[in-house]
């Protein structure tokens, strides 16, 4: 611990030396000032309390959660309730109050899940041809069908299924329901020439089938077909090379609330089918020919920078795609401690608690993914509830949030900032930690760091804020380079702060990043480096300190995809 920095004023006090004597004739006399006194410095609070955030709390902690007795924690198992049990008697122990209403706990948000496993003999069939599935469709990753029986469709096709200023393959038409059918890659003349200006800083920002998949979903279409144009063997091939993958449990969440625009996202959107097509399927769905499609595109270089409607139009279907479906309830973990002066201004501190269960007998205990995080949000939890205690508690309210089905695509997040127990227009930041207990392959052992990302995305105060407390208090090498645009590994998009990002609210999101036992049965606790834990958790606490406790909420003042 560093020593406690004083700011007091000094004072200077004048007067007469205590031994002066005086001499026996009626001279003038020269006295010395006293020496100076200090008046005692007002006591760094946020140094005091985050000095509490201990290696060996956190040890003790983890080996809890990270424990065999837990079961790897995943999204609506047993281990998974255990391990909630155990977060709310550690919040209740706190005194942290549970903020939910109406259900068995005030400090657990039940939510539902469905949990899908692929069965054979998917197909689509269309002008009566029958495509199977792996040969000629398959999905961009596990995810539950919208297709358990027999469904006859009526597909429309948009395009690029892009939007961007006055462009929009979406006008006039209404997809709410609807399977849309779009063409990979990004508006074009017939030449190749993009159409659309760089969105932000990126050249090739709609050559996401992903993002494409985002807004369909903000649209309320039921699936989208996206159109390859690889030749059929390639693409049979690939379909087969995916075939193992294809076939994992897949979740879904049954009640995401209302779509919001998200065109940012580069992973799978939940609540919507996403489907790679051969070229050959994909004409028939758009109710194309090749030269038809050409002339479409052809049409749009002429259009100068707007989308048109299509002569052609998109035939009815039957999609089929089998699951055996299992609905579940799983648990966010919430700890609430209620603010002074700006109590009505919530801060939300993050981590996601579950894992990945048990795979062919073994035990996935994610000690680092996230017990790391999961067990630095209670030492923050602690630290804080201990200020307030003795007096010093923050301004704005803090919510300490342990996030379930993580793993399973961003669950909790998502369902709780569609269903937030406070409300999200007063929630003034997400400081989520996820993975902050190792050392990556890309830094020495030596090396005190924390991977910083999406610090200056929304919020310029935001970042600056937590640079001035790296700076002040803690000295850690932070390390940018997940937050770079176009970063390839795209760790933005990947834990439950972006769920809070989407909907505009500042988020930094703290890691150290992928190591070799990542998803992995070895990621155990033994393998865990305490003292740089707990530095990083000290981070985020000052962080948080200065968020909860300044004159001015956070400006939103930046839109960065």
């Amino acid at each position: 611990m560093k020593p406690l920095l004083l700011f007091g004023q000094l004072t200077l006090i004048t007067g007469l030396p205590a031994a002066a004597q005086q001499a026996p004739t009626k001279v003038k006399i020269k006295t010395k000032a006293a020496a100076p006194s200090a008046t005692p410095a007002p006591t760094d609070w946020a140094r005091t309390y985050a000095a509490t955030i201990l290696p060996d709390e956190l040890r003790q902690n983890l080996t809890v959660v990270a424990s065999d007795a837990f079961q790897g924690r995943e999204a609506g198992q047993p281990g998974q309730k255990l391990a909630a049990e155990f977060l709310v008697k550690q919040f209740a122990a706190l005194g942290l109050q549970g903020p939910v209403t109406g259900g068995d706990s005030p400090y657990l948000q039940h939510f539902p899940l469905t949990r899908g496993t692929p069965a054979p003999g998917g197909y689509v069939q269309v002008n009566g041809q029958r495509y199977e599935w792996l040969n000629d469709f398959f999905s961009y990753g596990p995810m539950p069908s919208p297709f358990l029986v027999p469904t006859a469709a009526q597909p429309v096709f948009v395009g690029f299924g892009v939007e961007q200023g006055p462009y929009s393959d979406y006008a006039g038409l209404d997809v709410t329901g609807k399977d849309v059918v779009a063409l990979m890659g990004a508006p074009q003349d017939e030449r190749g020439r993009q159409l659309l200006k760089p969105y932000g800083r990126k050249a090739d920002y709609w050559e996401s089938g992903l993002r494409k998949a985002a807004l369909a979903k903000a649209k309320g279409a039921r699936s989208i077909f996206l159109v390859t144009f690889a030749p059929t063997a390639a693409f049979r091939q690939e379909g087969q090379q995916f075939g193992a993958s294809l076939s994992e449990l897949a979740f879904s969440l049954p009640d995401p609330g209302p779509a919001i625009v998200d065109t940012v996202s580069e992973s799978i959107p939940p609540g919507i089918g996403v489907y790679l097509t051969s070229q050959e399927l994909g004409l028939q769905l758009a109710g194309a020919t090749m030269p038809e499609l050409l002339g479409y595109v052809q049409a749009l270089g002429q259009a100068a920078g707007q989308s048109v409607r299509p002569a052609f139009r998109a035939p009815s279907a039957t999609f089929y795609l089998p699951q055996a479906q299992e609905q579940l309830t799983t648990e966010n973990v919430l700890g609430f401690l209620e603010g002074s002066d700006k109590k009505d201004e919530v801060l939300v501190i993050s981590a996601h608690y579950d894992h990945l269960g048990v795979k062919h007998d073994t035990i996935y205990n994610g000690a680092d993914d996230d017990g790391s995080g999961t067990v630095a949000v209670l030492q923050l939890a602690k630290a804080f509830a201990q200020a307030k205690k003795e007096g010093h508690g923050p301004r704005r309210s803090i919510l300490f949030i342990t996030m379930t089905a993580e793993e399973e695509g961003l669950f909790g997040s998502e369902y709780y900032t569609a269903h937030p127990v406070l409300p999200l227009a007063q929630t003034i930041a997400d400081l989520n930690i996820d993975m902050v207990g190792r050392t990556d392959r890309k830094h020495s052992p030596k090396k005190h760091f924390v991977c910083i990302v999406g610090s200056d995305k929304l919020s310029s105060d935001l970042h600056r804020i937590n640079e001035a407390a790296n700076r002040d208090y803690t000295h850690l090498e932070l390390d940018y380079r997940f937050n770079i645009p176009g970063e390839p590994e795209h760790i933005y998009y990947r834990s439950d702060h972006y769920n809070f990002a989407r909907r505009k609210i500042p988020v930094i999101f703290y890691t150290t990043g992928e190591h070799a036992d990542y998803h992995k049965a070895t990621d155990d606790v033994e393998k865990i480096e305490f003292d740089k834990l707990a530095e990083r958790a000290q981070l985020v606490f000052h962080t948080a300190w200065e968020l909860a406790n300044r004159e001015q909420r956070i400006v939103v003042d930046s839109n960065k995809p």
